[in-house]
């Protein structure tokens, strides 16, 4: 009988350690490869070690100009304008603010080369509202990304 009760509380133990590791490295649901609106660009999502959110280009449908990677053309720093496009870090410092939304952040449009204050809100699984506005939320644009398989 002993033997059963030890043994019994070693595999409940072992249970309740695999239990806490699985919901430790679970990645929070914003996390992944999204779609821009337009389908031109992949963004990865990722929750950096200080515990914000971040996320850079990882794919663009047409990557090269005239046979060569495209670079930040438009950024307002010329220093940084030959950084390619791919790999670029175009959201910084997302806060996660309950269960849908991440605030206090920032997005990058390649674009025009402008910094916005954003706000994501995860909508479902395949869904997520990018905000990004100048001042005051109300003062902006919203664009829908899809979720990307990877």
């Amino acid at each position: 009988m002993f033997r059963k009760i030890i043994l019994l509380s070693a595999l409940l133990l072992g249970v309740l350690l695999f239990g806490a590791k699985a919901t430790y490295a679970q990645k929070d649901r914003v996390e992944g490869f999204w779609l821009n609106q337009e389908k031109e660009a992949k963004i990865e999502i990722y929750k950096a070690k200080n515990g914000k959110f971040y996320g850079k280009i990882v794919w663009l449908k047409e990557p090269n100009k005239d046979g060569k990677p495209k670079t930040d053309v438009n950024n307002p720093k010329e220093s940084l304008r030959s950084q390619p496009i791919i790999g670029l870090l175009i959201l910084k410092a997302f806060n996660k603010d309950g269960e849908k939304t991440y605030e206090d952040g920032t997005i990058y449009d390649p674009k025009n080369g402008k910094t916005y204050s954003c706000k994501i809100t995860y909508e479902n699984d395949n869904q997520l509202s990018i905000r990004g506005y100048v001042g005051i939320s109300m003062l902006g644009r919203t664009t829908t990304w899809t979720r990307s398989p990877n």
